[in-house]
């Protein structure tokens, strides 16, 4: 599996330059330990900061894209944020209820991405965070849940995608890149679950990074290659999930197009 760098914004660009980016295989949804099967009937943990900190830096550039004012963050706020990680850390998502232990990972895994950028900006792109040999830090241990130590990745592959099986969680949460779904500008919560997925799935598929016809080829973002299994294993999954949430001109061209031709992906940072 290869992974497109695009060096340009989607929708900006007439002319585009594609990079290869180093090959990967996309990690597998795998239950890191039973022990993350528990739940119970607690709710949401207090997002206030979270909140407070994605009004402050977050915007919707011209290009459709959440951006984020990394530069622009104080330094009261960059330990706001540390602190709204650890009090996350200090919680206990197996004594949530599902919706609310969802939108607790999203945050944190969100918060803490966030939070990397900002201990390495300035930074081109989050691929550049990690050690010599490495492609980006997903696989650094980087909090710790209930006297678990956790990497980003076993978060989204070892938690979230085998105990929910639901792939909005691909639109939920974000790698700080441009090809990236939006990093939403409100916290997540039991409440606006269902809603900010769904808004998040239309969103993406509707904007060109997530899908476009061009001269009658259908060219998707690579999300929809690397996790083709979570949206039904093959191109007619992939194509019907994206029916669902089409609007408009896409819409109407999904509606004669039965296969994928290419995938493609901007790992720039997501930066405002």
């Amino acid at each position: 599996m290869s992974i497109t760098r695009r060096t340009t914004l989607f929708g900006l660009a007439a002319a585009t330059t594609f990079v290869a980016a180093p090959a990967i295989a996309a990690p597998s949804a795998k239950l890191l330990d039973p022990y993350w099967r528990q739940s119970g009937a607690s709710g949401d943990v207090d997002n206030t900061s979270w909140n407070s900190f994605l009004s402050r830096y977050v915007k919707t550039g011209s290009n459709g894209v959440n951006l984020v004012n990394y530069g622009g963050v104080s330094p009261a706020d960059k330990q706001a944020l540390k602190s709204y990680i650890a009090s996350l850390e200090a919680a206990r998502p197996t004594a949530m209820n599902p919706n609310a232990a969802f939108a607790y990972w999203t945050n944190l895994y969100n918060a803490k991405t966030v939070d990397l950028i900002l201990d390495n900006y300035p930074v081109k792109s989050i691929t550049k965070i990690g050690g010599l040999f490495s492609f980006g830090p997903w696989d650094e241990k980087v909090v710790t849940v209930e006297g678990r130590t956790l990497s980003l990745n076993e978060i989204e592959h070892g938690i979230m995608r085998p105990l929910w099986n639901d792939p909005r969680i691909h639109y939920a949460v974000n790698c700080a890149s441009i090809g990236c779904p939006n990093l939403a500008t409100q916290a997540w919560n039991s409440g606006n679950l269902e809603g900010m997925l769904e808004q998040a799935a239309r969103n993406y598929i509707n904007h060109p990074r997530g899908a476009a016809v061009e001269g009658g080829r259908l060219i998707v973002s690579s999300i929809f290659d690397w996790y083709k299994v979570d949206f039904g294993g093959n191109d007619a999954g992939v194509i019907a999930h994206m029916r669902k949430y089409a609007t408009g001109n896409l819409a109407a061209a999904l509606g004669s197009i039965n296969s994928i031709s290419g995938d493609r992906y901007d790992w720039d940072l997501n930066e405002a």
